[in-house]
């Protein structure tokens, strides 16, 4: 699956992380944990479990289900809702909860 790649580069001059292939898009490392990514033409935001939910409601939100299972502390954000101000908003709160895991 191909990533936007205009998207990735975006996500690069936010968040300065390094940088891996995964799920056929890219995603961005905090101290091995992934924090961010981007898969197709949307982003890929890692929260915290208690904070799932309400992460939802926000525009743009909805579960990450890859396989059929939606899996709780990731959720996809619709590339369309993703001006500068809101990339910025999502990239910072996915690299300040990685930043509370334990490095791997």
């Amino acid at each position: 699956m191909a990533y936007d790649e205009v998207l990735a580069e975006r996500v690069r001059e936010l968040c300065g992380l390094p940088e891996k292939r995964m799920f056929g898009g890219a995603t961005f490392m905090l101290d091995g944990n992934m924090a961010v990514g981007i898969i197709g033409d949307d982003l890929a935001v890692r929260v915290p479990r208690d904070e799932y939910e309400a992460t939802l409601t926000e525009p743009g939100a909805r579960p990450f289900d890859f396989t059929g299972r939606p899996m709780t502390g990731w959720v996809m954000v619709s590339g369309e809702v993703l001006d500068d101000d809101v990339l910025a908003v999502w990239v910072s709160r996915s690299m300040a909860y990685a930043e509370s895991l334990p490095p791997k």
